[in-house]
């Protein structure tokens, strides 16, 4: 392999001219006023399916991916697709999203990097947005998959449910858009960031801009090796720390070296190793914007605070949390659960993974979407 094409590219965002692979694409048209106030003059909305929806669209299930997720939850990697279904254990004929009784639906996020308008989408002028795309909220990203079930001829979803940053959008259909809603369910998420999630994003934000290759969000034209990737691996080892737990960390890498003569530590390699593979998928714009819409999450912003929100829910909840997350950590799960009338106490994934354990344990989460779907 030459030198060239092992350096990083610009972004690893999906571009026009690229392998489509599963994606499908909803072009809706007209102006998206947005939550912030600026807005969108149109937009595309990437997303897989797998199933048949049935003839009265009663079997709809809604699939919200994490902060560097995509439409791909469910599949091997392959053109279009870097990496394989992220929760590809969790869907199919037999599983616990049963492709021969539901359809399941998974938009890739509004302001993402796979095929959805996002920062490195182009313009009406053809020109990708960076710099100039708007900030989003949560509250904008559902009003897009609104779009999206409108255009499917869904008008309520079976199930609606996420994880992380996905939880918070499975959250916001159930208190924005309630009569949408059969079911819900949250996997280590919140009802609102709390100031020590904004903490841990900081520096994740202040690397990718510190890099000199952000060029102020404008580098898609940059050679290779010449993007934002520095600042980019930075924010994802900081972020890959705080989804894993200290006890497995421990327990995996100790203080071992990663071989004689090499001077990193084995959890240093580990984290560069991750560090590499999210710069060639992922887009460094896409991070900044959808890390600072999950800092503004709050389902309780002027709708007269959380309790007030999750008091609009009426679908059958089953929030969870990971009783080793030190990101979104349990309490906020069950805070969660107490604040939904139509909710039980929270469960609880018992695993030694952190937050990642909900893309990890599809035995339990098996069960919960079992639960309610039976």
């Amino acid at each position: 392999m030459s030198p060239a094409r092992d350096l990083p590219p610009a972004t690893g965002a999906w571009r026009e001219g690229d392998p489509p692979g599963r994606r499908q694409f909803l072009t809706v048209p007209g102006e998206l006023r947005l939550e912030a106030g600026g807005s969108l003059p149109g937009y595309r909305v990437a997303y897989e399916t797998w199933g048949k929806l049935n003839s009265d669209a009663s079997n709809a299930v809604l699939i919200e991916h994490a902060l560097t997720g995509d439409s791909h939850a469910a599949g091997p990697a392959g053109p279009g697709h870097p990496s394989p279904g992220w929760w590809d254990g969790l869907i199919g004929p037999g599983r616990a999203l049963d492709t021969d009784e539901v359809f399941v639906v998974v938009p890739n996020i509004l302001g993402g990097c796979q095929g959805t308008t996002g920062p490195s989408s182009p313009d009406p002028d053809g020109k990708p947005w960076g710099s100039r795309f708007p900030r989003l909220t949560v509250r904008d990203q559902v009003v897009a998959e609104a779009a999206l079930a409108d255009a499917l001829g869904i008008e309520r979803w079976a199930l609606v449910l996420g994880g992380s940053m996905g939880g918070m959008r499975a959250l916001e259909w159930a208190v924005g858009l309630p009569a949408r809603v059969d079911a819900l369910l949250v996997v280590a998420s919140t009802a609102a960031a709390s100031a020590e999630q904004i903490a841990w994003a900081a520096p994740q934000l202040h690397a990718i801009r510190s890099d000199p290759g952000w060029r102020g969000g404008d580098y898609y034209d940059a050679a290779p090796g010449e993007g934002p990737h520095v600042g980019l691996g930075i924010a994802r080892r900081i972020a890959h720390v705080t989804y894993r737990s200290e006890p497995e960390l421990s327990e995996r890498f100790g203080r071992h070296r990663q071989a004689p003569g090499d001077d990193r530590y084995a959890v240093e390699s580990y984290l560069d190793h991750h560090a590499d593979k999210l710069v060639r998928r992922f887009d460094a714009n896409s991070y900044l914007l959808l890390t600072e819409s999950m800092n503004d999450h709050d389902v309780g912003r002027d709708r007269g605070g959380v309790g007030q929100a999750l008091s609009r829910v009426t679908a059958r909840t089953v929030v969870a949390g990971v009783d080793s997350d030190r990101l979104y950590p349990p309490y906020q799960s069950r805070d969660l659960a107490a604040g939904i009338a139509t909710a039980g106490e929270a469960a609880v994934i018992s695993s030694p993974y952190g937050h990642d354990s909900f893309l990890i344990e599809t035995p339990q989460l098996s069960a919960l979407v079992k639960s309610l779907l039976g």
